[in-house]
């Protein structure tokens, strides 16, 4: 494993209190990032307890860990953790743009509440936060956005999911050249099936033929993720930005 050095680097993941998040905050933290673990407050809880619980261990291994939580879909919230960073931290390194959500259904039945709850999330979530960063991000920094192999090769009953995650991608690819002028770079990373709990609906069946047809033999691990994160948000990827780095084990 490559050591990187995030030392004196404020890191902002969302929804990073569980799953893929989670692993690359805690990738930036060993690395020796000072960390931010953001989180949706949801009605029963259940994030609030895996921040806590993510914080604690983090906490107890010598890192550096503030806990915020917001709702991307409301510019208000990401606005008010980007202040809190301004305050505390005095501005932000890194952005990673991980929260995202799945409500896959064919047309036929797919609501429009299903539509725009994804829409909300996992694409004016990701502009939300880059919009509120934009003024707290400092110079040479870096935005590594969550997309999804679904941007680029759209599965069936995924037309929400696929929908945002190809606006995820347009929307790097132009930002790039617009924070470029600062030495901002802008990238993205499209996962393809990574064993998190989002996945867990998938019927085993339906698991081992996506197996099969993945080069490497086996689904992706959240490591894998946070390693092409980690990379891409550097000092050595300066001049890397505007990209789309599929992680799928060569799939597709």
């Amino acid at each position: 494993m490559i050591n990187y050095n995030f030392k004196s680097k404020n890191v902002l993941i969302t929804g990073s209190s569980r799953g893929m998040g989670a692993c690359i905050l805690e990738a930036f933290a060993q690395a020796g990032a000072h960390v931010w673990l953001h989180y949706w407050n949801d009605p029963e809880g259940a994030n609030f307890r895996d921040a806590e619980v993510l914080a604690n261990r983090l906490h107890s291994a010598g890192c550096t860990v503030r806990v915020v939580s917001g709702d991307v879909r409301k510019p208000e919230d990401m606005q008010a953790i980007m202040t809190e960073i301004q305050q505390k931290d005095g501005g932000l390194d890194i952005l990673v743009n991980n929260a995202g959500v799945l409500r896959d259904k064919t047309l036929k039945n797919l609501t429009l509440d299903d539509w725009q709850f994804v829409l909300d999330t996992n694409l004016n979530g990701v502009f939300h936060c880059c919009k509120t960063a934009n003024t707290i991000l400092r110079d040479h920094g870096r935005i590594v956005n969550i997309a999804s192999i679904a941007g680029l090769f759209p599965f069936h009953g995924q037309s929400n999911y696929a929908a945002a995650k190809a606006g995820v991608i347009a929307l790097t690819k132009v930002l790039a050249k617009e924070l470029a002028r600062r030495k901002i770079t802008v990238n993205a990373v499209a996962p393809g099936v990574i064993q998190t709990s989002m996945i867990e609906s998938i019927k085993p069946e339906v698991r081992a033929e996506y197996e099969k047809q993945i080069p490497m033999g086996r689904l992706g691990l959240p490591q894998d993720v946070a390693n092409a994160v980690l990379f891409l948000a550097s000092e050595e990827t300066e001049y890397i930005t505007g990209q789309v780095l599929p992680i799928t084990g060569g799939w597709f």
